[in-house]
């Protein structure tokens, strides 16, 4: 079947005329990376690393089903890595990204074909540089169409819209400053949507992203957060937003005035052009974005609004005048984000059933917290507390990168010693009162690179708790490979005998990112049937830098179905 006619019959099944016939797409597509000249905030031009010249970079667009393959060319600066983030890629960690942990990073020079294998993902994902903090600028869309129809009201129309960040600084410099003093990375000097500051920012109003809409339409907004920093709430003046999507996975229609989004995270949202713009109203609406943050005040954070437009298409000769600005929570509302997320359900229907695993043969309780470790050899270091510099850690421990060594999943998959423990530990070494404050003394870790290995298709739940120490806040926590059920969440500490008890068994949401929420906490349950290794991390790309990170290893299972693929030849060496 021809091109043209696989996308005619793909056209005719997301309208749907016809059904879905048992077929699924290859295709192909070429990623340069790049240096490219770009200029925000009153000439301050800089080079950035870019895909095909492009920031954001470009959008893949597939249905359910397809598989891409991307050939990934380095023509940067430095090495590099990428990761299609929220693709499960089954039996197939070789192509997920994360440098030394499924691969050893991309050379200048050099070339690297992913697999992007697109299963039971639907709707909104992204890609990104998994390398220090090259995803500052090295980030783009994933947009995957059903086979079949939407499970909502078909839209006339949609836009993407990636929330980001943009420093002045080159990002390769605020990086090695940061890894090399232990002390916590400069805000950015703005944030961004598309890539562009908005109309508030110095020298930026007539660059404002801008998009168009009809009155009396329905449009999709695709929204990422591709921040290093900042979770934000979204919203639209005068608008109502509908969400009917998260992390590539349905859910039931719920209305909001905002959202609330963590870095990681994508939403789906439907928004009904419903306004009357004539010679006597508003004809343009800000998309606005403002940060939210809940930590500590003695954490600087770029707390500057970002914003793009909606404009109605009219006939009519409109008066020149400010758009609309919506009202949105305070930016350290934690009950407004808490009200928002509680909202979300899977649409649990018989299209898309959920499967929540009703019992549990792993129980794992990690608490999530922003450490000091010692400075090495008497150096000065940047820590908060004399003689330190910055660590984090999942259950007091704080993982070690094995960048001399290798990557981690070579090491597993050739069984070579030495480059990891299979010892992560599935509690705390201590229980106390995680949500209290800490003296200096409580707040010390170790490096390691444990490990957590399971059997294949074992249940697991994990319930993550939040920590006051240091930097108490929300962490947006990453499972690569793997999907999962979000079953309950509260404030202050876990109780293991009555909070289970309001878990959501029945609808849960199904995401792949999770926003743990500051001295609360957060349930999820998943099947590991996804044999390889799987980074786990916070999105905070300086608490991965500081350890806030482990390694979820599932083991093959019986059958070649149940198996991870052998390596290809071309894979990046160490």
């Amino acid at each position: 079947m021809g091109l043209s006619l696989v996308r005619l019959v793909a056209f005719l099944m997301l309208c749907g005329f016809i059904a879905s016939p048992a077929f699924a797409e290859i295709l192909y597509r070429t990623f340069v990376i790049q240096e490219a000249p770009y200029t925000r905030l009153c000439n301050n031009t800089k080079n950035i690393l870019t895909v095909n010249g492009s920031y954001p970079g470009p959008t893949l667009y597939a249905h359910k089903g397809d598989t891409i393959y991307v050939n990934v060319i380095n023509n940067g600066n430095k090495n590099i890595t990428l990761h299609w983030h929220g693709i499960n890629q089954p039996r197939d960690p070789w192509s997920d990204g994360p440098e030394y942990i499924t691969q050893c990073p991309i050379q200048v020079g050099a070339n690297y074909t992913q697999r992007v294998n697109i299963t039971d993902e639907e709707g909104t994902v992204w890609w990104h540089a998994h390398s220090d903090f090259d995803r500052t600028t090295v980030h783009g869309a994933i947009v995957i169409y059903p086979n079949t129809t939407y499970p909502f009201a078909k839209p006339d129309g949609e836009f993407i819209l990636i929330l980001g960040e943009w420093w002045n600084e080159d990002i390769t410099q605020v990086y090695e400053n940061a890894a090399q003093k232990g002390d916590d990375p400069p805000p950015s000097d703005a944030n961004t949507i598309n890539g562009q500051p908005g109309s508030l920012a110095p020298c930026s109003k007539n660059d404002t992203f801008k998009v168009q809409v009809e009155q009396g339409k329905r449009y999709l907004l695709r929204v990422i957060n591709s921040a290093m920093s900042n979770e934000f709430f979204f919203a639209v003046a005068s608008h109502n937003v509908t969400v009917v999507g998260s992390d590539a996975s349905y859910t039931k229609p719920y209305v909001n005035e905002y959202i609330m989004i963590t870095p990681g995270q994508t939403y789906d949202l439907l928004i009904e052009a419903n306004q009357f713009p004539n010679s006597s109203a508003a004809s343009q609406y800000y998309i606005y974005a403002t940060p939210f943050f809940d930590g500590t005040t003695n954490l600087i954070r770029d707390a500057n609004p970002t914003m793009a437009i909606l404009e109605y298409k009219t006939n009519d000769t409109m008066p020149l005048v400010d758009p609309i600005t919506p009202s949105l929570p305070c930016f350290n509302n934690s009950i407004a984000a808490a009200a928002f997320i509680a909202g979300l359900r899977s649409l649990a229907s018989s299209d898309h059933p959920v499967n929540v695993p009703q019992t549990i043969d792993e129980h794992m309780f990690i608490t999530v917290s922003v450490n000091v470790v010692e400075c090495p050899n008497n150096e000065t270091c940047g820590g908060p507390v004399t003689g330190t510099r910055f660590g984090a850690s999942l259950n007091n421990a704080s993982f070690q990168s094995p960048v001399a060594l290798g990557d981690i999943l070579d090491a597993y998959y050739s069984s070579i010693a030495g480059v990891y423990t299979p010892d992560f530990p599935d509690q705390p070494p201590v229980f106390f009162n995680f949500t209290k404050d800490f003296s200096s003394n409580e707040t010390f870790t170790s490096k390691s690179t444990k490990v957590k290995v399971v059997e294949y298709n074992t249940t697991v739940e994990i319930v993550f708790q939040g920590t006051n120490m240091f930097t108490g806040e929300n962490h947006p926590i990453h499972l690569h490979g793997q999907s999962f059920y979000v079953v309950g969440s509260g404030f202050g500490n876990y109780d293991n005998t009555t909070d289970p008890l309001s878990y959501n068994l029945v609808d849960p949401p199904l995401i792949n990112t999770l926003g743990v929420p500051k001295n609360g906490w957060a349930a999820i349950r998943f099947r590991a049937n996804n044999p390889g290794v799987w980074f786990m991390h916070c999105h905070y790309d300086r608490h991965t830098l500081w350890g806030m990170d482990t390694v979820f290893i599932t083991k093959n299972g019986n059958g070649t179905d149940a198996q991870i693929m052998a390596p290809p030849s071309n894979r990046p060496p160490c």
